[in-house]
């Protein structure tokens, strides 16, 4: 069980200023907790496997496949800037990073 005494310790090192009424209904909500934390410690979840969600949920992705774009002049075509084969871009670091 928690007392008020921790209640106010554990405002203090988090540094949060509570009125006397706030600790009072913090320990009664803090208690309310623990307690809830210990019927279900008395659960056995022995064969129950860790999880990180009530259901399954996964993304829904397509394979990455590599693939040369058959119009790659067009692309070059449309850059503002390009240089040879590749597209010129404004330099955005200084020389001397």
């Amino acid at each position: 069980m928690i007392d008020r005494e921790q209640v106010h310790k554990v405002a203090l090192l988090a540094r949060l200023e509570l009125t006397p009424e706030e600790e009072e209904k913090f320990t009664t909500q803090l208690g309310s907790i623990l307690d809830y934390i210990e019927q279900l410690n008395e659960v056995d979840v022995s064969d129950v496997l860790p999880t990180t969600r009530a259901i399954d949920v996964s993304n829904v992705t397509r394979k990455d496949e590599l693939q040369p774009y058959p119009e790659r002049e067009a692309i070059l075509n449309s850059a503002p800037e390009q240089e040879g084969e590749f597209f010129k871009v404004p330099k955005i670091m200084n020389s001397n990073d």
